[in-house]
């Protein structure tokens, strides 16, 4: 014979279709929802700080190794891609204006006048080229891009984005560069 269960005691507090526990007052619904306005506690400011460092270095990190979501938009989209690729694996005369001022302004300390004063004719000289340079580089740049992207689908101002990636040293360039020098993107 099959045993049959035998019915659990039925608490005589809460009834079959209830809840099984009092609903509260307004006041102390009211009490429970109840927070300051400005929540001014140290520990929410510390937490929000902490919070807001945690996101600002996922960006920087982000932004470093050239993910497209925390790229500014002038860095967006695979045109740009490819000319920072393209300008990244290169060697470009314009990257070293800024250690070579460097180096002009140490010499024009020195007292002797006709030497600062070939220093800066040197530098403006260096200026020339590294203009002359960009100038072919962004040239460079819109033939190769007509030629893999169509000439109609082309982005506009590629080759000034060139021009001015080149004038930035390769270590101090963002985002960083993603291939090594002579690795040019096909």
């Amino acid at each position: 014979m099959p045993s049959t269960p035998t019915p659990a005691p039925e608490d005589s507090s809460a009834d079959a279709s209830g809840k099984g526990r009092r609903t509260p007052t307004r006041a102390e619904q009211e009490a429970a929802r109840r927070r300051p306005l400005v929540p001014d506690t140290k520990e929410a400011k510390a937490q929000a700080r902490a919070e807001l460092r945690v996101r600002q270095e996922r960006q920087r990190v982000g932004m470093a190794n050239g993910e497209e979501k925390y790229l500014p938009v002038r860095d967006r989209g695979p045109q740009r891609r490819w000319v920072r690729d393209y300008v990244d694996a290169g060697w470009h005369v314009s990257e070293w204006i800024m250690a070579l001022m460097v180096v002009v302004i140490v010499v024009s300390l020195i007292p002797n006048t006709l030497v600062a004063y070939w220093a800066f004719i040197g530098l403006w000289g260096f200026i020339a080229i590294a203009i002359i340079d960009m100038v072919f580089l962004g040239i460079r740049v819109n033939r190769r891009i007509a030629d893999k992207y169509g000439k109609d689908k082309r982005e506009r101002g590629l080759a000034w984005y060139a021009a001015m990636r080149s004038l930035q040293m390769r270590f101090m360039r963002l985002p960083k560069p993603q291939v090594k020098r002579g690795q040019y993107p096909d």
